[in-house]
């Protein structure tokens, strides 16, 4: 796309109010000059006419006259009512004037002298009693419907732009495709500073309307093809994201709601703005891990939006309940809205200026597309299509979930549509068959700037909510489910018959301690009587001595005496 100019030189515009239209051409269509809206039936030239002089009326302060030379006025006010559009109301409120013009081909007597000065006085009287800024002509080959002669023709359609231009109009004129040029007559679109073409395209039995500005004199515009989108919110213009990288960052943690996975993640959770893709075969739980970061993210208080694809919103809002989610109070709070739509209603263009246009009337701060590998079309358009929304998505600061299903387990395979290069973080769900049994498993791929755990975890789904469980490895790897609970059994009764030798062993130790210390006892006893022993005879000892040495002193008084 083209930058904006933004010296002083470039015209006035006069806004549009159409979503995205305004951003394509810069502010709108010139000011107080002419444009040709053209392209075939059914494209929405009127519709597109409607809602230009609609909002000028009630939205800018620009009063409007819609001029038909085909539908008449209440015709055209129950065929825009659908819109939300009271065509009435504005009329009976001065802010907008429809004057139908019968024309008739086999009244028109073509003369030298034929002109629209009629025309002219007809429009300037509805001009005037209004106040009117903007005009439309719808459909002008009706108006020429009469003539052949290529002069006259010109002539008065320079005169009837000519007339705009002075009277300072912002003019929107329709006008029908032509076999080769964008007219039929192929001189409206020479005369008009800004031409703008609607195509309705069917492509594999699916309807994409899109539009594209031919020119535009004195201003930059978008010149690519946009889809565009008519529903009964009105027209929206999905302009083509720049190719400039300048998506701005934030440091600010989002946590996922749930706390195992959280835990894996280095911060605690993902930065917010960032691409997040969960990527898994059929009943790995994408949806409900996608469920759980929407409750916790509407419990913050933020606004969140769900596009699905393959399931309605009351169906996942029922089936959240069986985690322990209750989406249905945030939809019933405003935080959540779902749009659910099947990817064979629209065409992928289509799909994305609704998303686009939802995105931009809604403001959230989380948005979901589950899941992604529904979108049905050709791998490179899907591609493009979901890299345009990326890039929508990144440069408003929103945190984008995206699910994909995958058609096996491996992590090389092409079913991310090539979105896993684009995206921020990557979360792998796997399910594991073992033992007769499915169980989940999850893992990180990849999480852009910040350090996140490489293990594989098993996670089981409750009416508690997702709960990671601790990664197990056993002596083949990482077990799950019975195989876990049966290599945890085994090495419980391993550690229980560790347990029980120990112990043995350390009844035999006390034993052993209790048959030396009672021999110990004995020998400390045998001591003990010995050593009384040994004073009694060393007593008795002592008491003999005492006596022979009494009887030696006897003995020797004795021999003294005789002498």
């Amino acid at each position: 796309m083209a930058t904006d100019p933004t010296s002083a030189s470039a015209p006035p515009k006069a806004r549009t109010g159409i979503a995205g239209f305004d951003d394509v051409t810069f502010g709108g269509l010139p000011a107080g000059r002419p444009s040709l809206v053209c392209g075939a039936a059914g494209c929405g030239k009127t519709l597109f006419a409607v809602t230009t002089l609609v909002n000028g009326a009630t939205l800018y302060g620009e009063p409007g006259v819609f001029m038909s030379f085909e539908e008449r006025a209440e015709d055209l006010a129950a065929n825009v009512a659908s819109l939300g559009y009271d065509l009435d109301g504005l009329v009976a409120e001065g802010k907008l004037a429809i004057d139908h013009v019968r024309v008739e081909r086999s009244e028109i007597e073509e003369t030298g002298e034929y002109d629209l000065e009629g025309l002219f006085i007809r429009l300037g009287y509805a001009v005037d009693s209004i106040g009117a800024k903007r005009v439309v002509l719808d459909t002008i080959e009706t108006l020429f419907a009469g003539l052949s002669d290529a002069s006259i023709l010109r002539a008065e359609l320079r005169r009837l732009f000519g007339w705009l231009r002075d009277r300072g109009l912002t003019a929107i004129i329709t006008g029908e495709r032509g076999e080769g040029q964008l007219t039929r007559q192929g001189l409206e679109e020479y005369v008009s500073d800004c031409v703008i073409l609607l195509d309705n395209r069917v492509e594999d039995q699916i309807t994409t309307r899109r539009l594209r500005v031919v020119k535009y004199r004195g201003s930059a515009h978008g010149t690519n093809e946009y889809p565009f989108l008519i529903d009964d919110q009105g027209i929206s213009v999905l302009p083509v994201t720049s190719a400039e990288l300048d998506h701005g960052v934030s440091d600010e943690i989002m946590s996922t709601g749930i706390a195992g996975l959280d835990a894996m993640l280095g911060p605690g959770g993902f930065y917010r703005g960032s691409s997040i893709l969960i990527s898994g075969i059929a009943g790995t739980g994408k949806t409900s891990i996608a469920a759980s970061l929407l409750d916790a993210a509407c419990a913050r208080g933020e606004r969140c939006l769900s596009f699905v694809f393959e399931e309605s919103g009351e169906q996942i809002c029922r089936n959240a309940r069986s985690i322990g989610l209750d989406l249905r109070r945030h939809v019933e709070s405003g935080l959540l809205r779902f749009e659910a739509a099947r990817p064979s209603l629209f065409g992928l263009e289509m799909h994305l200026a609704r998303m686009h246009r939802d995105i931009v009337r809604f403001q959230p701060t989380v948005v979901v597309l589950d899941p992604i590998s529904a979108l049905r079309g050709p791998s490179s358009e899907v591609q493009a299509t979901l890299l345009r929304m990326v890039d929508f998505l990144k440069s408003r600061g929103i945190t984008a979930v995206f699910t994909s299903l995958r058609t096996d387990g491996t992590v090389e395979d092409a079913d991310d549509l090539g979105l896993s290069s684009l995206m921020d973080a990557w979360v792998k769900l796997v399910s594991v068959e073992a033992n007769g049994e499915r169980t989940r498993t999850l893992y990180v791929i990849k999480a852009r700037g910040m350090s996140h755990s490489n293990q594989v975890r098993e996670f089981r789904m409750s009416t508690a909510g997702i709960t990671l469980v601790e990664a197990y490895v056993g002596p083949t790897g990482v077990l799950t489910g019975t195989a876990r609970v049966v290599q945890e059994a085994e090495e419980n009764a391993a550690a229980l018959r560790r347990r029980q030798e120990s112990e043995r062993r350390k009844r035999d130790v006390l034993r052993r301690r209790h048959a030396i210390e009672r021999q110990i006892a004995e020998l400390r006893a045998s001591l003990e009587v010995a050593e009384e022993e040994e004073a009694v005879l060393l007593t008795q000892d002592e008491a003999r001595e005492a006596v022979m040495g009494n009887e030696r002193l006897v003995v020797s008084a004795r021999s003294s005496a005789a002498e």
